[in-house]
């Protein structure tokens, strides 16, 4: 019977391929919308998990997660550098790094911090060591520099006109291990170089600290100080105090996730806000699912379209194919039999164009994950889960369904009138 099915299909090829390209695209919008979703939620999910608490001026705890974790352009306000100095003494505290950002090179983004978030990111260099003065830099595993090689931090993005700075010339010491997240993109340099170079001089030389400043009001008032040059050599201070300049952000460690709680509550106030990453992606992603869940409504309503036109077309069919069909119960094949060629032939049609369907969303949720990742350097996985496979049970049941109604049409076919058609 299947030889029969599959030398009737090729009879009709032309047809039966239009059937499946119909499917198959429908069913591959749905593969593709659920595969991405799950994919940006999985990769953004693991680059947080990194940063457990991140500490910054009140504002946008969205903006500063994406700032700051992310590493997305924004212009955040500065908090007071002395945030920095009492999470770095609180023993609830494993460690507080901080980050300030607004420089670039060759369109990678340039940060200042300390050795120790290098470290928690990176435990072990891929190669090299950690900064050691201030003209050291350690970049991430997809920034193409090697050891030895020199950095000109730009002002700002190429793309926008920044300045290239003259005042320091940074030389990589050190390259992380791939992490997954956006800080592959990184070039990470001494916190204390990054404050010299825009005139803040690490709280020694300037009296104001530009907290509470947006980058871009920092970065005017910056323009009235002469910006020295920066003694490359000089060894890193990772100490801070009361005097340390304004910064945008601090990525905190707690040592206990008890700690994380009462830190959290203790810096959410009037000029500080304190957030969990994590929650911070939850919101973002109930956005996301309602946007997955309208674009999942659109393509199961494409495919709701597709098999009712693919319906009525094999009904049209069967109705064409009525001398062919008045043939085989004239010599004799037993209804079943009749039944069983034509239901065999268009749920060969549905599940051909299904598993079509499902290599090509595949395919194309790769290929948006590839382009989201080279933009972003975080990882995005696409990868099938067990909740698929209920909704590839769940759509062969419906074309097995779907499959028997033309076939019990050919029931009402009687073979003379059939012959005589």
């Amino acid at each position: 019977m299947m030889n029969f099915i599959l030398a009737d299909l090729r009879r009709f090829k032309g047809g039966a391929l239009a059937v499946i390209v119909l499917i198959a695209l429908s069913v591959a919008l749905s593969v593709a919308v659920t595969l991405q979703e799950r994919a940006v939620r999985l990769g953004s999910a693991r680059a947080a998990e990194k940063f457990d608490l991140l500490v910054g001026a009140a504002g946008s705890e969205t903006q500063l997660a994406l700032s700051a974790v992310f590493l997305q352009p924004s212009p955040l306000p500065l908090m007071s550098g002395a945030v920095l100095a009492k999470l770095a003494a609180d023993p609830r505290v494993e460690f507080a790094a901080p980050v300030g950002f607004g420089d670039s090179e060759a369109g990678h983004p340039v940060v200042g911090t300390t050795t120790a978030l290098i470290s928690a990111l990176s435990p072990k260099l891929a190669e090299g060591a950690l900064f050691a003065r201030l003209g050291d830099a350690v970049v991430g595993s997809d920034v193409p520099k090697q050891l030895g090689a020199e950095i000109k931090p730009m002002h700002g993005l190429a793309d926008i006109g920044g300045e290239t700075h003259t005042e320091i010339v940074y030389k990589v010491s050190g390259r992380m291990a791939p992490t997954g997240t956006a800080w592959d993109r990184a070039i990470l340099v001494p916190i204390r170089a990054v404050w010299q170079l825009h005139g803040m001089a690490g709280g020694h030389d300037h009296d104001h600290d530009h907290a509470g400043e947006t980058p871009e009001e920092a970065a005017a008032e910056e323009h009235d100080h002469e910006h020295a040059p920066v003694d490359a050599d000089a060894a890193i201070d990772e100490l801070f105090d009361a005097e340390t300049p304004g910064l945008p952000a601090v990525l905190v460690k707690p040592k206990t996730i008890a700690d994380a709680y009462r830190l959290r509550q203790e810096y959410r106030g009037e000029t500080t806000l304190a957030v969990f990453p994590a929650e911070v992606l939850t919101r973002l992603y109930a956005t996301l699912g309602d946007a997955r869940s309208l674009l999942l409504a659109i393509a199961i309503g494409t495919q709701v379209i597709v098999i009712a036109a693919i319906l009525l077309v094999t009904i049209m069919h069967v109705g064409a194919r009525q001398r062919q069909i008045g043939a085989l119960r004239a010599f004799g094949a037993p209804r079943r039999s009749v039944v069983a060629i034509v239901w065999g032939e268009l749920l060969l049609l549905f599940l051909a164009g299904f598993v079509l369907g499902i290599l090509i969303g595949y395919a194309g949720a790769q290929l948006i994950s590839a382009s989201l990742t080279a933009s972003t350097a975080v990882r995005m996985p696409v990868e099938f889960a067990r909740e698929d496979m209920s909704l590839a049970v769940w759509f062969v049941a419906l074309a097995m369904l779907v499959s028997i109604l033309p076939a019990l049409l050919t029931l009402r076919l009687s073979p003379a009138r059939a012959l005589k058609a």
